[in-house]
């Protein structure tokens, strides 16, 4: 089934202990479009300048990913630098121009508004709930958001969108600082009660847990000899977890465990090169054996002694 994203598309300066990358696409579109267009059509609602590389994307377009939401302003596109730490767990941010996206009013296609699955990325939740009045009854709704609407005035807004959202990405501090709690199973079940039915809560190399109505579940990351460039890993585990789920068809609390194996996945292999280049050669072979081999991290024989009663 068809997925909808509407996200940023930008350019990404980025530097860390193992090299660096100049104007190389990024933004949370590229990255959730790039991982998610390996199992499911993917169609894009963004902005970028007169200035964007458009022949970039002709990879993504060759794997059915439909740009005719992508709207083309006079003016720069939204560009981003940053500088990794060497254990790549903290960043330096070096500059942000918002460029055209600044004023990015989503537009959504009416051959796009039948989409059954909705991602929406990071940007202003006034958008987003803007983005929810232009769709027709979709049946699962995604969400990301950060701790810049979460603490700022955008806070009612995001209030008001998790009415309408079925599941919430979020990072561990993210989903403390919206519950307004320090621990995370009570963190999700506050953020529930607040509208989604399911909270995936990302916690980076160390995995990420998604929480059901009643059942939590665990996916740790997945063990790398070489990690090159950690941006967009979240997007990309995003784009694998929605891809899988719409792959299927199915929102069943099995579904959600696959789809989240998928996900770890899919971000895993988005931080061995820099960008979204690893998609760019990544087979569906080499999927299906990276999630063979998490199920052969994870499972175990339970085997109970015999004790007294």
């Amino acid at each position: 089934m068809p997925i909808l994203v509407v996200g940023s598309i930008a350019l990404d300066t980025v530097k860390t202990p193992f090299g660096e990358a100049t104007d190389v696409l990024g933004g949370s579109a590229n990255f959730f479009s790039a991982a998610a267009s390996m199992f499911s059509p993917v169609r894009v609602v963004a902005v970028v300048g007169d200035d964007y590389p458009i022949d970039d994307l002709d990879f993504l377009k060759a794997r059915n990913v439909d740009f005719g939401g992508l709207e083309r302003a006079p003016g720069n596109s939204f560009r981003w630098g940053g500088t990794y730490s060497f254990d790549l767990n903290s960043r330096e941010t070096n500059f942000t121009d918002l460029g055209v996206f600044a004023d990015f009013t989503p537009k959504i296609p009416e051959e796009f508004r039948d989409s059954q699955y909705v991602f929406l990325g990071n940007i202003d939740p006034v958008l987003q709930l803007e983005v929810l009045k232009q769709v027709n009854d979709p049946r699962l709704v995604i969400c990301d958001t950060m701790n810049y609407w979460i603490g700022g005035e955008r806070h009612d807004a995001l209030i008001e969108l998790l009415e309408h959202v079925d599941l919430l990405m979020v990072n561990d501090e993210e989903a403390r600082q919206l519950a307004d709690h320090h621990n995370l199973l009570v963190a999700a079940r506050r953020i529930q009660e607040m509208g989604p039915t399911h909270v995936v809560v990302k916690k980076g190399e160390h995995g990420a847990a998604i929480f059901g109505e009643d059942t939590v579940f665990f996916v740790p990351g997945f063990p790398l000899e070489e990690v090159f460039d950690p941006t967009g890993a979240g997007d990309s585990f995003a784009g694998g977890f929605v891809g899988h789920l719409a792959s299927m068809g199915s929102e069943r609390d099995g579904d959600y465990r696959r789809a989240m194996v998928y996900g770890s996945a899919m971000g895993s292999f988005a931080v061995e090169m820099f960008s979204v280049d690893r998609f760019r050669t990544l087979s569906s072979g080499e999927i299906f054996n990276r999630v063979r081999e998490f199920r052969e991290m994870t499972t175990f024989e339970h085997v109970i002694p015999d004790v007294e009663p």
